[in-house]
């Protein structure tokens, strides 16, 4: 079995302790070592193949976003941190996943389960289909390859082993996952739901439990509805 190597960097020592008891509980995730500040985890990063970084955010040397800004083709990245209000720059660094302190073992697997996918996706690089170009993407459709703007794109909903996507004047399906499709798309898609997915510059309006794109209306999954509505009030 291959393991996810990966490091925690965190200023509070319980939190670390927390991360190491969930990893301890995953069998193809290993915590090579933690770090109470950015600075000492540099040189580990240069020298090491690491997977993934749990990074908190609010630390007094540097910040994690600081931090993450600062590294070229850095890991995979889950945010660890007691602060809400840095959700929707998480979503414009492109991080895996924005985890709340205190951190449920539910929550850390879900969060490490999209970062395996997401790698495993890029891993196998689709090497057969034509890739996700500038401002959009060409998918499989009725036997050939059509033209998508992403700009284009209202949202995006899961149909059994399809994806359908909807825009202005088409409704496109193409074999694949709704995940596998989430990792092709550029930053301003958001996961409301594990069926569906939205353009939030095509969002209406928004309320507690669903997401309004002109006059369709679509629901905000319980797990998604935090991240989802900070994004949007960010928006």
């Amino acid at each position: 079995m291959t393991k996810l190597r990966c490091i925690a960097i965190d200023d509070e020592p319980l939190a670390l302790q927390v991360i190491q008891s969930h990893v301890d509980q995953i069998p193809d995730l290993e915590l090579i070592t933690t770090f109470p500040n950015p600075v000492e985890a540099t040189t580990v990063l240069q020298t090491d193949a690491i997977d993934l970084i749990f990074l908190d955010i609010e630390m007094p040397l540097v910040s994690g976003i600081d931090f993450l800004k600062s590294l070229h083709n850095p890991p995979k990245v889950i945010f660890t941190t007691a602060y809400r209000n840095y959700a929707l720059e998480s979503y414009e660094l492109d991080v895996v996943d924005y985890l709340l302190k205190p951190i449920s073992f539910t929550r850390f697997f879900k969060a490490v389960n999209k970062c395996k996918h997401l790698m495993g996706s890029s891993a196998s690089n689709h090497s057969q289909e034509p890739q996700a170009v500038n401002d959009h993407i060409y998918v499989n459709a009725n036997k050939k390859f059509v033209k998508i703007r992403f700009h284009d794109i209202l949202y995006v909903e899961s149909v059994k082993d399809y994806v359908r996507i909807h825009t202005d004047d088409q409704r496109i399906m193409t074999k694949e996952s709704l995940s596998q499709f989430e990792s092709k798309l550029p930053n301003g898609f958001l996961r409301i739901h594990r069926s569906f997915i939205v353009n939030s510059a095509k969002v209406t309006a928004f309320t507690k439990v669903d997401v309004e794109i002109n006059e369709t209306e679509l629901p905000i999954g319980a797990s998604y509805k935090e991240g989802v509505i900070e994004v949007l009030k960010g928006n």
